[in-house]
């Protein structure tokens, strides 16, 4: 019997990290040829080059798609996007893949499964059907959920939403988060281990900070970040773990800010491109809370039982637990927000939150439906009307 072809493509690190333990169980499975295209942020050396992570995980990467910009203005990046369908399209042409696995709502996305459509491959998608209206990936991530025959929400209230979008309730399948089940599944590393690689002590107090550009928001990603820097600076006795943004616009600018923070606080603060999934997790365990804004903090942190601290409109109508606090991004709202995830009370009630992220056997059922949903029946998609008046 002729084996399925499943193409995972992977546009960054955080992605890849959810990714993996799919791949993983779609590469052992004897009705599956597995194919991986790397692109945008894992090409690049300033973000840590993380395509070789991929293969350290085992892994062959059968395509590189290059996306370089010549900046990070909204203009290059549209066009780095151009760049991308050009490249995806080559290297769908030569893979001839049955299926295309994406994740979420990156703008390299759109390149991607544009190409995909017009190519007729039918394209799977998990954490469809999700609200983020601060960011333009919210449009991003709906416009993907059109563009897909195949759909691995993270919670029924987001396999309603993609239902509501004209999707075939039976192509539509709540899974749970991936992200959720990867940081249940992950034995941490030992803190001292953890401790020397980061060059830092950890304990918690100890804050873990990804602060993403707005791209939705007309203000500088400037200003608003440094208003978080800000805040920061009055927690004195607190180790700060920084991991960079995204490549979204403008985030070089946060970058120059998180280096010379660092430089200014080379006793209590450090920075990576890249912590990898395993260190990142493991460090969730140790630390005190997850500050910034990205969509982690609302997913896979509050498995780790430590408070978040979600700053500004980013992740404004995500489906979040109890120990998500949420604050505007001024200075003195983060500081408050900050100084009441740490204290006792919030600390001993995030260790007990429930994840609406989590159902069990994630990985095991998306790789599954993955593997056996007829190619057949993704192929010829038809609008389903839904009754709401």
């Amino acid at each position: 019997m002729r084996k399925k072809k499943v193409c995972i493509v992977t546009g960054s690190r955080a992605e890849w990290g959810l990714l993996s333990p799919i791949a993983g169980a779609l590469a052992v499975r004897g009705d599956v040829e597995l194919q991986i295209i790397a692109t945008n942020m894992h090409l690049l050396e300033r973000y840590g080059h993380t395509v070789d992570e991929i293969r350290r995980d085992g892994f062959r990467v059968d395509a590189e798609v290059a996306m370089e910009s010549r900046s990070d203005s909204r203009a290059d990046t549209a066009a780095a996007t151009g760049s991308c369908l050009s490249g995806m399209a080559r290297a769908f042409e030569r893979l001839d893949p049955d299926l295309a696995v994406v994740l979420g709502d990156r703008y390299e996305l759109l390149a991607v499964c544009s190409a995909a459509t017009i190519m007729r491959i039918p394209i799977v998608h998990l954490h469809g059907g999700e609200i983020s209206e601060g960011a333009i990936d919210d449009s991003i991530r709906h416009a993907v959920t059109k563009l897909s025959a195949l759909h691995l929400t993270s919670a029924e209230v987001h396999r309603r939403r993609v239902v509501q979008m004209g999707e075939n309730p039976d192509m539509v399948h709540n899974i749970g988060a991936v992200g959720v089940a990867n940081a249940l599944a992950v034995e941490p590393l030992a803190k001292s281990e953890l401790e020397s690689f980061l060059g830092v002590g950890i304990d918690r107090r100890t804050l873990v900070v990804t602060y993403h550009p707005v791209t939705a928001d007309d203000r500088s990603s400037g200003e608003l970040f440094g208003s978080l820097l800000a805040a920061l600076e009055r927690f004195v006795t607190s180790t700060v773990v920084f991991t960079y943004p995204n490549n979204d616009a403008h985030g070089q600018e946060i970058i120059r800010m998180i280096d010379r923070f660092v430089a200014s606080h080379p006793e209590r603060a450090v920075a990576f491109p890249s912590l990898g999934m395993k260190r990142y997790l493991s460090l969730l365990r140790y630390a005190g809370a997850a500050v910034g804004n990205s969509s982690s903090g609302i997913i896979e942190v509050p498995s780790m039982g430590i408070p978040t601290v979600n700053i500004g409109r980013r992740q404004e109508g995500r489906l979040s637990a109890s120990s998500v606090i949420d604050c505007a991004d001024d200075e003195a709202s983060i500081a408050d927000a900050v100084a009441r995830a740490l204290s006792d009370c919030c600390q001993k009630a995030a260790a007990t939150a429930d994840n609406p992220y989590f159902k069990p056997d994630t990985v095991s059922r998306a790789a599954e439906l993955i593997a056996t949903t007829p190619i057949e029946k993704l192929r010829h998609k038809r609008f389903h009307d839904v009754n709401i008046f």
